[in-house]
Formats: structure tokens, C-alpha cells, sequence
């Protein structure tokens, strides 16, 4: 059992070392030999596929916004924020274009969402490099996810938003980028008044469980603006949320280092 406990945390340790260092998380095949299977992350059950050559009566019927021959796909239990950030910097980076984003209810029955991306592509190795670097990326946005057993704190910034923020959260593109969660949904309500008496920012939306989540618990803020107003205004935000969702079963933790 020691020899076990010593192993795991040893390849913890450099997944750790790899995400805080914004290096490459390994994503090579492992456990599929699937011409479809890409890689998983090591965090919110998250996983990468690529389908080459769609199938015309599936794609007529995905919902999404433009047809593609080559379509990728980022599906996870855990945490639709992380993903939607990585694949925000998985577009700029590659010739792809965000397709269809949806957050399913379910974070394995916690509070929050899950997430179900969709990015297309003329090259099916375009699209494949595209979830590669989504995958790799993720580690970096689960940074700022802090996770209690009464509920849970989700920040995320960018000093450019890219299609994928844009899509989910009507973010302009180009632009400075916050998102503020907090659960339950009260927490999220006062972190985003903190946020906006901190900073000068403009506000996109503030989505709660009957407005603009799938009935999750929890309150969230999206806000644009200024790149060092934003990211004061997201911090401001993560003070007063670990302090508040603190008080109710012991003090929030997140599984990697904070990017922001």
C-alpha cells in the first residue's frame, strides 16, 4: 500500500508541476485504441474525441451553428467554465471554429454544470490539434475552481476572449473577459456585487438557477472591460467567496494552482 500511495503521489506531483509550469499535460492515447479517442484531462472527468468524417444525418441533427466535415469534441462531468476557457485558447491557436456549446445539470450531482463542446474544421488534424490543446489546458482553468462539501467557487479570466467565451457567454471577442461563480447560488449573488464595487467594469449577465443555468444552484457573473479592471474585479470576487462558503464546511480547496 505504501509503494501504491508513493506512486500516485508522484504522478500527481508532476501533473502539478506541469499545469503550474502552462506545459503540455499528456493527452497520448492510453486507454483506447479508437481512431476517434483523443485524450482525457486529469480533472472533471473530461474527455477528447475527434470524428473524422461526421455522418450527415448526425450533424444535421447536433444543432450546430455551421456545418463541418471534422468535428471535435470536449465532454465532461465537471466544470463547463474549465473547458470553455481551454477551448477558448484552443481556437485561437488553431483553424477551427466553435460549433455548439452546452452545460448539461449535472457536476456528478453537485451543484454546477458539466459541458459539452463542439469545434469543426475543414482538416481533421486541425480539429484533433484543437482538443489537444483544450486538454492540456484544462488543468490550468480547474486553478481557480474551489471545491467544499456544502458547494463550490469558479473564477476565470482572459485578457482576450475568443470564440468559445464569446459563444457561452457572450464575451466580446478581443476583449478582457471575468467570470464569477459562486454555489449555492447566494454566495454567487453578493461575490458579483463585490466584484462590481471593486473595479470598473460592464456587466454581460448575471445568470442564476431560473435565469440562464440549467437550474443549477449557483449565481454567476460576466463581466468585460479592461484587462487589469477585470481580473481586480474577479479577485475581489474570490476573496469574499472563500471567505463566505467557508463558514458552512470548513475551508474550499482547489485540486491545482491558482493561474489567476
Amino acid at each position: 500500500m505504501a509503494d501504491t500511495d508513493e506512486l500516485v503521489n508522484q504522478v500527481m506531483g508532476k501533473l502539478l508541476n506541469k499545469a503550474n509550469a502552462g506545459t503540455t499535460v499528456d493527452t497520448k492515447p492510453t486507454q483506447s485504441g479508437l481512431t476517434e479517442f483523443v485524450g482525457t484531462a486529469p480533472v472533471g472527468d473530461t474527455i477528447g474525441m475527434v470524428i473524422a468524417n461526421v455522418d450527415s444525418g448526425l450533424s444535421e441533427n447536433l444543432h450546430l451553428q455551421k456545418q463541418f466535415r471534422s468535428l471535435g469534441i470536449l465532454s465532461a462531468r465537471t466544470g463547463g467554465g474549465p473547458q470553455i476557457m481551454s477551448m477558448d485558447e484552443a481556437v485561437k491557436a488553431t483553424n477551427t471554429q466553435v460549433v455548439s456549446i452546452q452545460m448539461p445539470r449535472d457536476t456528478k450531482g453537485g451543484a454546477g454544470h458539466g459541458s459539452l463542446i463542439i469545434v469543426g474544421g475543414d482538416d481533421v488534424s486541425d480539429v484533433r490539434r484543437a482538443i489537444e490543446v483544450a486538454l492540456a489546458a484544462v488543468p490550468t482553468h480547474f486553478g481557480d475552481v474551489y471545491n467544499s462539501p456544502a458547494g463550490h467557487l469558479e473564477l476565470q479570466y482572459t485578457a482576450r476572449a475568443s470564440e468559445a467565451a464569446h459563444f457561452a457567454f457572450n464575451a466580446p471577442i478581443g476583449k478582457a473577459y471575468g467570470l464569477i461563480a459562486g454555489a449555492p447560488a447566494g454566495i454567487g449573488v453578493v461575490m458579483g456585487d463585490t466584484a462590481l464595487k471593486a473595479a470598473n467594469v460592464d456587466v454581460l449577465s448575471f445568470a442564476s438557477p431560473a435565469y440562464g443555468t440549467s437550474f443549477s444552484n449557483e449565481g454567476i457573473l460576466h463581466i468585460s472591460g479592461d484587462s487589469g479592471a477585470v481580473r481586480q474585479a474577479v479577485v475581489a470576487a474570490r476573496e469574499v467567496g472563500l471567505d463566505l462558503l467557508g463558514t458552512l464546511a470548513g475551508k474550499p480547496k482547489n485540486d491545482f494552482p491558482s493561474y489567476i
